[in-house]
């Protein structure tokens, strides 16, 4: 099978951290999961053993096919041919290898999905990204940080993927704080495409009168976000 530039595919080919990331992903026989990206079903035999029930979504519609024949037998999958972040299923665990390209849309989707745990595999250097301090934050760092409890689990070398790709992997879980609106990302966006700007000129371009010489790379996550709550209400 050929491997689709365009869809980023890296496939994992290593059953031990496979298994890793199912185990970290604390699912109960009660567990609904919900996984992005089946790719070659290397994580689906692991989730259908644990949980109640498994959802995985493919959009590269050859993977969909060999792996509807592949899990023909397995009474607790049901797999969806689409886009995964376009689904309305409801889950309680989040489970994914996605492709880097896709990192930054899955944490966003992320915050705006219901369920009380995930397990994603990212690009390290995004990992770290997503964990970086507060002069280093981007406005997905704030908001990733502000969603979610977040750790590194486990870095992965580029040697467990086929076709190997140029960078290293992270395991990251995620233990849900809080969930945000699709406004309420937007305005931490628009807030961090102003970068370096004092909240009083922000606010300036914005129509909001601000009497504040603060910088967003001095405030904390939570007054980013209530100043974030502000704009969204413009």
């Amino acid at each position: 099978m050929s491997i689709r530039k365009k869809l980023g595919q890296n496939f994992l080919n290593s059953k031990s951290i496979a298994k890793f990331i199912v185990d970290s992903a604390k699912i109960s026989k009660n567990d609904i999961v919900y996984e992005i990206g089946i790719g070659k079903g290397i994580l689906t035999p692991f989730l259908c053993e644990k949980s109640k029930n498994v959802i995985s979504v493919e959009k590269d519609h050859r993977l969909y096919e060999e792996t509807i024949t592949k899990f023909s037998e397995t009474k607790n999958l049901n797999i969806i041919y689409g886009d995964g972040f376009k689904q309305n299923e409801k889950f309680d665990i989040f489970v994914s290898n996605l492709p880097y390209s896709e990192s930054k849309k899955a944490i966003q989707w992320m915050l705006m999905n219901k369920f009380t745990y995930g397990i994603v595999m990212v690009q390290y250097d995004f990992a770290k990204k997503l964990l970086a301090e507060k002069q280093e934050r981007k406005a997905i760092s704030v908001l990733a940080q502000s969603g979610f409890e977040m750790k590194i689990l486990k870095k992965i070398g580029k040697e467990n993927f086929t076709p190997n790709p140029k960078i290293d992997s992270a395991i990251m879980s995620f233990s849900r704080k809080d969930t945000f609106s699709k406004q309420l990302i937007q305005s931490v966006n628009l807030m961090f495409s102003f970068r370096r700007k004092k909240l009083q000129n922000i606010g300036k371009k914005l129509g909001i009168e601000i009497e504040s010489n603060q910088r967003l790379e001095e405030m904390e996550n939570n007054e980013i976000i209530k100043f974030a709550k502000k704009i969204r209400k413009i």
